[in-house]
């Protein structure tokens, strides 16, 4: 089951709100616990772990950033469709 563009945004926020600050705690917490790798390897294990992160959650995040598509909005057009970038057709 898809989930709404509006569940996506709702749970977009709250992964980047709350998960992500949690999930960056959790992991400079268990790096130290092992002694401290030479430096190009720490940043090795941090560029990854700042990737890993994303890859999951790659189709909640999908679309947020767009309009809400014409199907799920609700009542009648707010007149942004008939302005797509806000811009007039003069410009």
């Amino acid at each position: 089951m898809s989930l709404s563009w509006k569940a996506r945004r709702r749970w977009s926020i709250f992964i980047l709100v709350v998960a992500l600050p949690l999930y960056v705690v959790v992991v400079v917490n268990v790096i130290d616990l092992f002694d401290r790798p030479p430096f190009w390897l720490e940043l090795v294990i941090y560029v990854a772990l700042g990737i890993v992160w994303a890859l999951p959650l790659k189709a909640v995040f999908k679309g947020v950033g767009q309009p809400q598509p014409e199907e799920e909005r609700e009542g009648t057009g707010s007149g942004s469709a008939d302005r797509p970038g806000g811009r007039s057709a003069g410009r």
